[in-house]
Order: structure tokens, then C-alpha cells, then sequence
């Protein structure tokens, strides 16, 4: 198996993310047009903060905004409890731990030695890859 990461990575300029300071109703727009049912959180110096999903949006407008959509505008995603974020690696991370972590997560965030946030390792990509290897014929 190849043993670079950035062989599966999707680069930030192709994925879609959301800003810690978004809003609720922000993050619900974002994640409709992007239709990923999961997506990143960076600050604005690209930093990677966490992962927000379609449940913790959801679980957010019911807490918080007591059904009222319209409240959505008024909380921002950070208050949102979410249920657990994608554990991110870094590009120097060995491919065991990048497989064992995507066995978990629908993606895995991939950061530099300054939590600046560079991409994504998606789950399909590493089991495409896998596939071929396996499979030549196919």
C-alpha cells in the first residue's frame, strides 16, 4: 500500500468546510448545497476545530432554538454540543493509523505541524484504492 498520505488527500481548496463562527442556519445552507452529511470546522487562520454533522445540527435546533428555525441565526456553531469530533492526523501519520482512523470516521481531517487545516483522507478514497489492489481485473 502506498505510504503517503497525501496520495489520498483531497486538498482543502476541494472541500467543503464550515467556519467557527458560522451560524446554525449558515452551517444547515452549507451542508445542504455541500450534501455531506459531515463536514469540518476550521477558525479563520485555517485551523482545524472540530467536525460538525447533520445530528448535532439537529439535536442544536431542538435544544437551543426550541423547534423555531428562525432562532437558528442567533447560535453559533460552537455552541452546538456535538457528539464527537473527527480525530485529525498529521501527513506523517502511517497509513495503519490513517486506515484504523477511517474505520471510525466518514473522513479524516489531515493538518501541518501548525493545526493548519490542508485537507481531507476520505473514506471511499482508501477503499478505492484498496479495491484496485485487490481486484485488478474489475
Amino acid at each position: 500500500m502506498n505510504n503517503n498520505i497525501l496520495f489520498f488527500l483531497t486538498p482543502k481548496a476541494m472541500c467543503a468546510y464550515l467556519y467557527d463562527d458560522y451560524t446554525m442556519r449558515q452551517a444547515l445552507e452549507k451542508m445542504e448545497t455541500a450534501g455531506y452529511a459531515a463536514l469540518p470546522i476550521l477558525n479563520k487562520r485555517g485551523e482545524y476545530r472540530g467536525t460538525l454533522t447533520e445530528g448535532d445540527l439537529l439535536w442544536g435546533i431542538k435544544n437551543m432554538c426550541y423547534m423555531d428555525i428562525r432562532q437558528a441565526e442567533a447560535h453559533r456553531i460552537m455552541e452546538i454540543t456535538r457528539r464527537r469530533d473527527y480525530i485529525p492526523v498529521r501527513v506523517t501519520t502511517s497509513m495503519h493509523d490513517l486506515v484504523d482512523r477511517a474505520t471510525n470516521q466518514n473522513f479524516v481531517p489531515v493538518v501541518d505541524d501548525k493545526n493548519a487545516f490542508i485537507g481531507i483522507v476520505t473514506r471511499g478514497a482508501i477503499i478505492k484504492y484498496c479495491s484496485q489492489r485487490l481486484f485488478p481485473e474489475d
